[in-house]
């Protein structure tokens, strides 16, 4: 039996892994779907100009540390970037770390790197054509004509419909944040990559050359798009207890 904690990408919550959940636990494993403050309406009483990273991190701390026995640590697109972070602070706590189609940065990356924390520069940092930037620069709100195309392109109308109704602003923070990383804590956490190769944020080369840069012990390819948990739960559930 193994121990799942399930980390959601940006703008999503617990709620995306909500297919896969029964499937593990049908095997006979547990699976902890968490949901990162800032992140999900009213479960967390904290602004999002007050979300960082480290926020993220803390909270996936707290969970592991209540837990008796190591985990899968499974981190779907930004989630990566906290199961990076989080495996750097608790390596003994996890048995593998598992990227799908997530960011995988070496230490000192960021997903948008600012030079300073300046209105100007952060703003700057923000601008992408895939998201409006809030007023006061806490959060970005995906473009709702792109999100199909890029989260949803071979999921079900219903799903998508779903999907597109439960998603929120994500914090701007942690998308800033650079990793602190070393080879003694992050870089001894066995990887495994999870490839989804019709992926329309995160495009397969990117998966690729992410890899390159951070070695994985693993990698499995589904031919899906960004969201396998809604448009292949069977498969992905069946990737993550092979692992």
């Amino acid at each position: 039996m193994t121990t799942f904690v399930l980390v959601h990408g940006a703008s999503h919550g617990s709620w995306c892994w909500d297919k896969v959940v029964p499937l593990l636990e049908a095997q006979g494993h547990d699976a902890i779907a968490v949901d990162l403050p800032g992140n999900t309406y009213g479960e967390f009483d904290i602004p999002a100009s007050q979300v960082t990273l480290q926020t993220y991190v803390d909270h996936v701390c707290g969970v592991l540390d209540q837990l008796d026995e190591q985990v899968v640590l499974v981190g779907h697109s930004l989630g990566g970037l906290t199961v990076t972070q989080t495996a750097e602070y608790r390596p003994g706590r996890i048995s593998s770390l598992v990227y799908l189609t997530a960011l995988l940065f070496e230490n000192g990356r960021a997903m948008r790197p600012v030079d300073s924390r300046s209105p100007e520069d952060v703003r700057r940092g923000l601008e992408r054509d895939t998201w409006t930037v809030s007023p006061d620069l806490s959060a970005v709100v995906y473009h709702e004509h792109l999100l199909r195309e890029r989260f949803y392109n071979d999921c079900s109308d219903d799903d998508f419909t779903w999907a597109k109704s439960m998603l929120v602003p994500q914090p701007s923070g942690p998308l800033m944040d650079p990793m602190q990383t070393t080879a003694a804590n992050f870089g001894r956490v066995p990887k495994v990559y999870i490839e989804c190769l019709r992926d329309g944020s995160i495009s397969h080369a990117y998966q690729k050359e992410m890899q390159a840069r951070v070695p994985c012990q693993r990698t499995i390819v589904m031919d899906t798009g960004h969201s396998p948990f809604l448009s292949a739960p069977g498969e992905l559930a069946g990737h993550l207890a092979s692992i």
